[in-house]
């Protein structure tokens, strides 16, 4: 497999691209913007996107991208931000944090009654008076106005077969099996991009050739691992963050259920982050150290062997980490207010051009064909 002799075909203002560029958006509900911000940065920043996977909101901002051409995507993620968003307008008033903590609660508490429009709208009756066993007796909200969404702004023509390789992960309810849909593997519709964001008990699960699917957010909240096992060139991977794993110690019990979320949500991708890059690492020093062989141990069938276990392709691994601000609480992920989502999505984009602004570290990696992670944007 390539290594150090890899060498970069594209090159985007200030960062050489390898032969992929990956994508990868976690789940996190309204904080979804980020990843827009991030999106429309990194096409400021002329960086080619080759592959998107996502899951439960990172899905649909996948979808999005996947299912538009460069001159109309942007326009497609704001419509949808701008719809789910419509309910609660933005009126920025000057606050200070205690007001705007209780401006930021009581927008989540309307979307707990109302919905998100363009998205999930309650359900006329509550799900015990439902018949047992039918979507309506398994969650509080019904998700038909996603669907009718993401028919509206996506060209599925397009994103199965279009230029951008799109992958979304969902949990089956019966086995409990995370698995993905892969445009490279099989036809996705509007229900893949529903089923990865089916978050119990709120949203219902979402039916797909027999069996049925639950947020993959229950199983792994990044799409990371797919990207890696299926890697076939050198790759560079921006993976979007919306939990960040360290945070302050709480001190109120709204900070509580924030940093519960934060732990829950960010821990799994951490420790799948850390612990995939530090075998591959090992790995490329496993490949050095046979360099160094003799040229008649070369030749050895075992030591062979022993190459061909651990030669991978490289990766740069770019994480933008989301940091909350300090009124947003453990209700964040469900704020769909549009002063909010214009604040997010502002995040995503300073995040990305933070990044670009040290892209040297991340272009000299690239170059010499090595596998590490960055953080150019922390704290």
């Amino acid at each position: 497999m390539a290594d150090a002799e890899s060498r970069p075909r594209r090159q985007a203002p200030g960062l050489p691209l390898p032969d992929t560029v990956a994508l990868v958006l976690q789940g996190g509900g309204a904080l979804g913007a980020y990843q827009a911000g991030v999106i429309e940065e990194l096409h400021t920043a002329g960086i080619e996107v080759d592959w998107v996977a996502g899951i439960s909101i990172g899905a649909v901002n996948a979808a999005l991208f996947a299912g538009n051409p460069p001159e109309k995507r942007l326009a497609a993620i704001k419509a949808f931000w701008d719809q789910a968003t419509s309910a609660l307008p933005d009126v920025s008033l000057p606050l200070n944090d205690a007001a705007r903590e209780f401006s930021h609660e009581w927008a989540a508490g309307m979307v707990m009654l109302g919905g998100v429009p363009g998205f999930f709208r309650p359900r006329l009756l509550p799900p015990g008076f439902a018949v047992p066993g039918t979507p309506e007796a398994l969650s509080f909200y019904d998700t038909a106005p996603l669907k009718e969404t993401l028919d509206g702004l996506v060209d599925w023509d397009l994103l199965n077969h279009g230029p951008v390789r799109l992958s979304v992960g969902a949990v089956e309810l019966q086995s409990g099996n995370f698995r993905y849909f892969d445009t490279r593997d099989e036809t996705l519709d509007a229900r893949h991009i529903m089923a990865s964001g089916a978050l119990p008990p709120g949203l219902p699960p979402v039916k797909i050739d027999g069996c049925w699917y639950w947020d993959g957010g229950l199983v792994s909240n990044t799409p990371l691992t797919h990207i890696l096992d299926r890697q076939d060139a050198a790759t560079l991977i921006f993976q979007v963050d919306l939990f960040p794993a360290a945070d302050e110690l709480p001190r109120t019990i709204t900070d509580v259920i924030a940093r519960e979320k934060e732990i829950r949500f960010s821990s799994r991708t951490r420790a799948v982050s850390d612990e995939r890059m530090r075998l591959r690492q090992e790995r490329q020093m496993v490949c050095r150290l046979l360099d160094k062989l003799p040229p008649e141990l070369l030749a050895d069938p075992e030591v062979q062997e022993i190459r061909q276990r651990v030669s991978e392709y490289p990766v740069s691994l770019v994480q933008l980490i989301y940091r909350a601000n300090a009124w947003e609480g453990g209700s964040r992920d469900f704020e769909f207010s549009a002063r909010s989502m214009h604040e997010h999505w502002q995040a995503g984009r300073a995040a990305v051009a933070e990044t670009m602004a040290n892209a040297q570290i991340v272009a000299r990696n690239i170059l010499d064909g090595h596998t590490a992670a960055f953080d150019l944007t922390q704290k």
